[in-house]
């Protein structure tokens, strides 16, 4: 007999008075409302935190904690994954087990009405789920468009877990490139990771610019090194990000971010079984250039 889902969703926040009660209304309107939403605060000075407490009054499955004061972290937050202390601090609250999902959702997400309904009916439907999301479009001029991931990529901003899977790949790692090692090890262990297109949420920040686009791609090309991405990989990717906003720079800061790791011998995913399987599925998908990766 089937068991019926229960979910938990944890959000980290961090500065989003400017979107925080747009993404609050889309989860509290959903036809499958979490059973529990833990929201994070980590240290905003924004008045994100004086709007939570009001929610949280107004909504009884929403439970917002305050991640204790944190000093040492560098201007680059998500290069130190502050934001999964966060979301692992809330985690610790509660006992998971209680739950069949677990979900993280960015405070900057605006979700369709029925999308968590629709979303667990895929689990229900594929066992070997193991992560899965839905495509995130973002704000271009007067106009929203796609930011364009391959399918078995979920975007670290709308990530729901397989409870099983979290576990079986020993939760999320803190650390630069976390939303690609999770995947990578849930199917290493037989998973399967996916991103539905029927499912669309609107992103109100551009992909990897809460500090600076170049910045961000810069990462991005860090995050390919620490994942074991050769560097052929890296120089045909960075011809791919050059024609993104700012074109051509893009190319050059993703580049940029790979070689300056290298350089620095910046610490890769060290488990041999990671490696050898990450060089396997390279190698199938530099033969597919349709499936081109996307960190």
């Amino acid at each position: 007999m089937s068991v019926a889902p229960s979910l938990l969703l944890v959000t980290p926040v961090r500065n989003e008075a400017a979107h925080i009660e747009r993404a609050v209304r889309s989860v509290a309107a959903q036809t499958r409302r979490p059973d529990q939403w833990l929201i994070v605060d980590d240290g905003s000075g924004d008045g994100t935190l004086e709007i939570l407490r009001r929610i949280e009054s107004e909504l009884p499955f929403v439970r917002v904690l305050e991640a204790p004061e944190r000093h040492g972290l560098s201007v680059d937050r998500l290069a130190q994954a502050a934001e999964l202390r966060a979301f692992h601090l809330g985690l610790a609250t509660v006992e998971r087990e209680r739950f069949t999902h677990i979900g993280k959702l960015d405070a900057d997400i605006e979700l369709e009405p029925d999308y968590f309904e629709r979303l667990l009916d895929e689990f229900g439907k594929d066992p070997s789920l193991g992560i899965a999301g839905g495509i995130l479009i973002e704000p271009f001029g007067d106009d929203w468009r796609e930011y364009r991931v391959p399918d078995y990529h979920v975007r670290g901003a709308l990530k729901l877990y397989r409870r099983e899977c979290l576990d079986a790949i020993g939760g999320l790692q803190e650390r630069l490139g976390w939303d690609t090692i999770d995947e990578t090890y849930a199917r290493m262990w037989g998973y399967t990771t996916r991103s539905f297109r029927h499912l669309v949420a609107r992103h109100h920040r551009h992909w990897g610019t809460a500090d600076g686009r170049l910045r961000g791609r810069s990462r991005h090309g860090l995050t390919a090194y620490i994942l074991r991405y050769g560097l052929m990989w890296a120089a045909l990717r960075s011809l791919k990000v050059a024609r993104e906003s700012p074109r051509g720079l893009s190319g050059v800061a993703f580049l940029f971010g790979y070689l300056r790791a290298a350089a620095t011998r910046t610490a890769k995913v060290e488990d041999p079984a990671f490696r050898r399987f990450v060089r396997r599925e390279l190698r199938g998908r530099m033969l597919r250039p349709r499936s081109f990766y996307s960190v």
